[in-house]
């Protein structure tokens, strides 16, 4: 039989809070008896892979002029009283 992991358990081998698992359950794959949750070695790759992310193959971002963040400017300063110069 395989090995079933519970919430501790899961979270450890993904490296994850236990609360992110229990948040996140309705998305993830897993196997529910009655109120036990449980995780396959099968479900926690297929996590892994669902939320993998390889900075390799994303495209690096280039700060351009009319980049949005470029443009932004501070806010003006709030404050009751106005400055004498």
């Amino acid at each position: 039989m395989n090995r079933r992991f519970t919430y501790p358990e899961a979270a450890a081998e993904l490296r994850v809070e236990e609360t992110w698992l229990r948040r996140h359950i309705k998305k993830l794959p897993h196997s529910k008896k009655g109120r036990v949750v449980t995780f396959s070695a099968e479900d926690l790759d297929r996590i892994d892979a669902m939320h993998h992310h390889d900075p390799a193959v994303a495209r690096p971002v280039a700060a351009t002029a009319s980049d949005a963040v470029a443009t932004l400017r501070p806010l003006p300063r709030r404050g009751g009283a106005a400055r004498i110069a």
